[in-house]
């Protein structure tokens, strides 16, 4: 009889601000999950100090638990700390001769309506670094004249005397004709091969400068950064003895390999909190979905419409700057579990958007902080048991909780818990207003979509957010602490190819699309293939970027092509698809206009290595039994309230839960309002219904 094949194992590490996430699948699709603090600085530490988190919760020494992991995903916040820190790389800019100013002018933002006094941004590029060059492009990809090559290498030596450390390459209309650019490309690498050139027309091909002028410089600023954290993570998993495949998460709400994502460091801005609408999307079965996840230090918004996820080309990098690329669709404010609670000057309460992060943490922690947090107000408030924090392994302080709150209570003249409750309800509305962003702003009414609660704190206040909405029902995942790690394990490999060729309804040009299309597919059939995906295994989405004739703006609308090619019968049915995405975003249309199309595109797209079925929570229905009870103050009573405590681990599919109760997972406590009911689904996940 032949020794039992070995268990294997796949993970997925998500990097937040306050702790690591580690979730792990194996053979029989058994979660698990693995929560350690956060290395700011060295991410690369916390990465394996997870890793070894994980080993030692599996059972094994590191070496023996790494040789049976067969795929790490990894969601990074390297990048987008060392843009928002301004600790990324100098980066000259090559434009055109005589448009100097795209990236200050941007596209011309409208200032707030009720900030009368603004500052004028700095460019993500600062004007002395940017220099042009002469030679034109036309509209039509014709040179109007030839590139001045001397400008170049000229370019090349007053960057030299700046300190710049990449050169980033946007010439007018060379998404039609990218022939300066690349011979630019080519000079630059030739007279300086040691510093990287992204040019804008390989990494962003649209037709509008600002946005391709940004993405580039972006791209540029963080190829040394991402570069050499890929570099010393995957010598790290090496000396673990790690042999397998490593994805990174990009922003798409996919995965790509290392050295994909080290060419194009841009899509890694933001890509962590891209996974939890993936894992949302695989756990809820109702096709329009709100997600949010509070994290230590902060607040993200995303949502799932039609069952698909909104890829939004508006992301803003900082309040004036664009990202410049498509993204997944994600709103971040800052309101965690460590944003720090103060009285302002006028005398009212703020919390956040300043956080404790992983370092020195709030004051519960025991680690060297004191100011007041919203774990502290919770822990005050009874919600949060000190004693079984991470499952227990990290014991609290309530007394250092308690002085850090008093200074609010003192401050506001109010007792120690009536300013732990102030400081969860301010933190609450700073939450509600995020969601009312992607939901009412959009033109979406929140009551008709199905809420997912992800991340360590938010099951404590989504009861109380949810009353305030008018939402009657929504879950909290079984490992919603590390709800993007998750989505991490179920993501598949994306990559989306993108060309700019305008054409429009009336006179389309079936042949130049059609060929384009088969290019797009082409490179992304190369990008599939470079990420060990057969051919049998991929499959293409396509969409296009449309508006009515004279319009600013684009919208992007899906579309389908059999075999990636469309057929002259299928034009009218791309306006017509036009039409109805104008209505549901705007709610008007007007079909006598003429639909233009300007960008079109192919999402390449390889199956995930680990699939799971939504839950469908047909477990019969029982009464669950508490383990014990708690003093604790609740939300609009006054005073405390004795209430049923429930362990996650004696729960099964089927039990159910009255509120007011709590309920406790190792990386998450879930509060139960009053009149509100939890039951557990057959995945585990919490379906709470309020009445």
């Amino acid at each position: 009889m032949g020794q039992p094949t070995p268990e294997r194992y796949r993970v997925c590490i998500d990097i937040g601000g306050t702790f690591t996430d580690c979730v792990v699948s194996d053979d029989a699709q058994d979660l698990r999950i693995f929560k350690t603090p956060s290395t700011p600085g060295a991410f690369e530490q916390g990465f394996m100090n997870a890793l070894a988190l994980a080993a030692e919760g599996c059972g094994l020494a590191l070496p023996d638990f790494m040789a049976r992991v067969e795929r790490i995903v990894h969601g990074t916040t390297v990048s987008t700390n060392a843009l928002l820190e301004g600790k990324h790389a100098a980066v000259g800019l090559i434009c055109t001769h005589g448009f100097r100013d795209i990236l200050t002018l941007r596209e011309a933002p409208r200032k707030p309506p009720f900030r009368w006094r603004l500052s004028y941004p700095e460019p993500f590029v600062p004007r002395p670094r940017t220099r042009g060059v002469r030679g034109r492009i036309d509209t039509t990809g014709t040179e109007r004249a030839p590139l001045a090559e001397n400008d170049v290498l000229a370019a090349v030596e007053d960057f030299r005397q700046l300190g710049v450390e990449a050169v980033a390459v946007c010439l007018l209309w060379s998404v039609v004709n990218g022939e300066h650019e690349r011979r630019v490309g080519e000079i630059v690498r030739a007279a300086w091969p040691e510093v990287p050139v992204t040019l804008s027309h390989r990494l962003n091909p649209i037709a509008r400068e600002y946005r391709r002028g940004v993405s580039a410089a972006i791209d540029a600023a963080l190829r040394p950064v991402v570069s050499a954290y890929v570099q010393a993570l995957e010598r790290g998993l090496r000396e673990s003895g790690y042999q397998s495949e490593l994805m990174i998460a990009n922003c798409l709400g996919g995965m790509m390999p290392p050295e994909e994502i080290a060419e194009r460091p841009i899509y890694s801005v933001m890509s962590g909190p891209t996974l939890a609408p993936v894992a949302a999307r695989r756990l809820a079965d109702a096709p329009d979905l709100v997600v949010v996840d509070m994290g230590g230090t902060s607040f993200d918004v995303s949502a799932v419409r039609d069952g698909q996820l909104v890829i939004s080309p508006e992301a803003m990098l900082t309040e004036f700057d664009m990202l410049g690329i498509p993204k997944v669709d994600v709103r971040s404010v800052g309101a965690g579990g460590g944003s720090i609670a103060h009285v302002d000057a006028g005398g009212l309460l703020r919390v956040g958007p300043e956080s404790a992060g992983a370092d020195p943490g709030p004051a519960c922690y025991g680690l060297g902080g004191t100011r007041p947090t919203v774990t502290d107000a919770d822990v005050v408030l009874g919600i949060i048991d000190p004693d079984y924090f991470l499952g227990g392994r990290m014991r609290l302080d309530r007394d250092a909780a308690e002085r850090a709150v008093g200074t609010i209570a003192d401050a506001l003249g109010i007792e120690l818990a009536a300013a732990a409750r102030a400081i969860a309800s301010t933190v609450d509305h700073t939450m509600i207003a995020a969601i009312e962003d992607i939901t009412v702003q959009e033109g979406i009414d929140p009551r008709e979509s199905y809420f997912v609660a992800g991340g360590g704190a938010t099951a404590l206040h989504m009861g109380q957010m949810a009353r305030v909405l008018g939402v009657t029902g929504y879950m909290v995942p079984k490992f919603s602490a590390g709800l993007s790690a998750f989505g991490g394990l179920i993501s598949d490999i994306v990559w989306e190819e993108t060309a700019t060729l305008v054409t429009d309804a009336a006179r389309f040009d079936l042949d130049g699309v059609n060929g384009l299309l088969a290019a797009l597919m082409e490179r992304g059939r190369a990008f599939l293939a470079r990420a060990g995906i057969a051919e049998s295994g991929q499959r293409f989405e396509y969409a296009y970027l449309g508006r009515y004739q004279y319009q600013s703006w684009e919208i992007e609308v899906p579309f389908a092509a059999r075999d990636g090619a469309l057929a002259a019968t299928d034009v009218a049915g791309l306006a017509d698809a036009f039409h109805r995405m104008h209505e549901r975003i705007y709610t008007i249309k007007n079909e006598d206009d003429l639909v233009e199309f300007t960008t079109w595109k192919v999402r390449a797209i390889g199956p995930a290595a680990t699939d799971l079925a939504p839950a469908s929570g047909a477990a019969p229905a029982r009464e669950a039994r508490a383990y014990g009870e708690r003093r604790v103050h609740l939300p609009g009573r006054v005073g405390d309230a004795t209430v049923p405590v429930y362990r996650g681990d004696d729960l099964a599919p089927g039990h159910r839960v009255a509120g007011p109760a709590i309920v406790e997972e190792a990386t998450t406590t879930v509060l139960v309002p009053e009149d509100a009911t939890a039951v557990v689904d057959d995945l585990g996940n919490y379906r709470v219904r309020l009445a």
